[in-house]
């Protein structure tokens, strides 16, 4: 993990878990906002990506084959069995995990933002599937990293970006990501023991955010939703529900990041972290 920072005033330290596509430092603006506030914070990387940008590009290799289980299992290991539990942020495939990581019992807390679908989520909005085309439509790239290009980045992350902006985000925080997790998630529905299931149900576990961008191609807000949904009857934990009016899947990296790390803030302080 990277270094952290203690406070007193925020015992309880925050893992930030990224997406695909996107490199852990892509965090970097969250972890000196809620270092300000206190907390001791760090965003591991996925197994097998680089300490950096240029060399996860150089050298994406390590990242193959990497699916759910595996990055769940990263994380889990990462954090262990501490005295105190962590919060875990999310964003994308980080989203999924950090609703694992929670239901598995690692962590006190979590922020799901604009998650990847769950099982039982049976939305398939037209955006989503051609935001995955580039690694779905050959099934070599299971076992592969696939890199999206400036285009499809636009349209998957930055679609409510002016151009500029989007190539932007692109050039800083791009990486190639292993295509197993969209294979899985794909075919999550027909799988008996898929790695993105989640116990919604009888969990019994700390309270949960899940937010949606209401522009997002990646991961729509229906998505979102039925996810939500699907935690619906757990009435031992707390699950609730946060919309971003406009935003597309770049909100937890572009210049309304700070928004959107607000609301996060708020939520955990409302509920004593």
């Amino acid at each position: 993990m990277s270094d952290s920072t203690e406070s007193p005033n925020h015992p309880v330290p925050v893992v930030f878990i990224h997406g695909l596509w996107l490199h852990s430092s892509s965090w970097d603006p969250w972890l000196e906002k809620f270092r300000s506030r206190g907390y001791s914070v760090t965003a591991p990387g996925w197994p097998g990506e680089g300490e950096t940008v240029a060399a996860t590009r150089e050298e994406p290799d390590g990242m193959n084959d990497v699916g759910i289980d595996a990055i769940c299992h990263h994380y889990a290991d990462l954090i262990g069995a501490p005295e105190i539990k962590p919060i875990v942020i999310g964003h994308s495939f980080g989203g999924l995990i950090a609703q694992e990581l929670l239901a598995h019992g690692y962590a006190a807390a979590a922020v799901a933002i604009d998650p990847a679908p769950i099982k039982g989520v049976k939305a398939l909005p037209f955006s989503a599937l051609k935001t995955a085309f580039p690694v779905l439509s050959n099934p070599a790239n299971r076992k592969k990293t696939v890199s999206l290009n400036a285009k499809q980045f636009h349209y998957s992350f930055g679609n409510t970006l002016e151009d500029s902006e989007s190539n932007e985000l692109f050039e800083k925080w791009t990486i190639p990501g292993p295509g197993r997790p969209l294979f899985e998630d794909a075919t999550a529905n027909f799988a008996k023991n898929s790695p993105a299931a989640v116990d919604t149900h009888a969990a019994e576990r700390g309270p949960l955010l899940l937010t949606a961008g209401t522009e997002d191609h990646t991961a729509p807000k229906i998505v979102v939703q039925q996810a939500f949904k699907l935690y619906a009857d757990n009435a031992k934990s707390v699950t609730e529900y946060h919309e971003f009016e406009g935003r597309g899947h770049s909100l937890a990296i572009d210049k309304g990041w700070d928004d959107v790390a607000n609301v996060t803030l708020e939520w955990l302080s409302g509920k004593g972290f």
